[in-house]
């Protein structure tokens, strides 16, 4: 096992959710433990998944130089695994065998090409397993 795990982006999201505290802690949580062990990883969807909410959907969006400043101290720390062709094809396999939506299954095979053990997502079924990566709710 390599102790590695992967999140999702909904754990970054809820870590600036005012509204869902005890979300909002336990995502935090996973981010720093994520940092300061090395062992936390994440994909380039997650990066622009984030972004996306963060500048347009934040009750106060998030202003561009923070942006900039999370970019550099959370997300480019964690960020192992780019867009390729593998990643694609092995989405598509995972896709057509496992009935996931199109973007999950970038993100588990991401979790999968990174040699997680463990995905946190609140979007997959808590439980299901991708070969020997095992999908995690961290809020329940």
């Amino acid at each position: 096992m390599s102790d590695r795990f992967f999140l999702d982006t909904n754990i970054f999201v809820y870590s600036f959710h005012q509204t869902a505290p005890a979300k909002s802690q336990k995502a935090a949580e996973l981010i720093r433990k994520a940092l300061a062990t090395q062992k936390g990883i994440i994909s380039f969807q997650v990066v622009q998944e984030f972004f996306n909410v963060a500048l347009r959907r934040f009750a106060q969006p998030m202003q561009p130089a923070d942006a900039e400043q999370y970019l550099a101290t959370v997300f480019r720390p964690l960020l192992g695994i780019h867009s390729s062709e593998a990643l694609y094809a092995e989405a598509l396999r995972l896709q057509s065998q496992s009935s996931i939506s199109w973007y999950d299954a970038i993100i588990v095979s991401a979790a999968l090409q990174a040699q997680c053990d463990v995905l946190f997502s609140e979007d997959l079924q808590h439980g299901q397993r991708f070969g020997s990566l095992r999908i995690a709710n961290p809020f329940l």
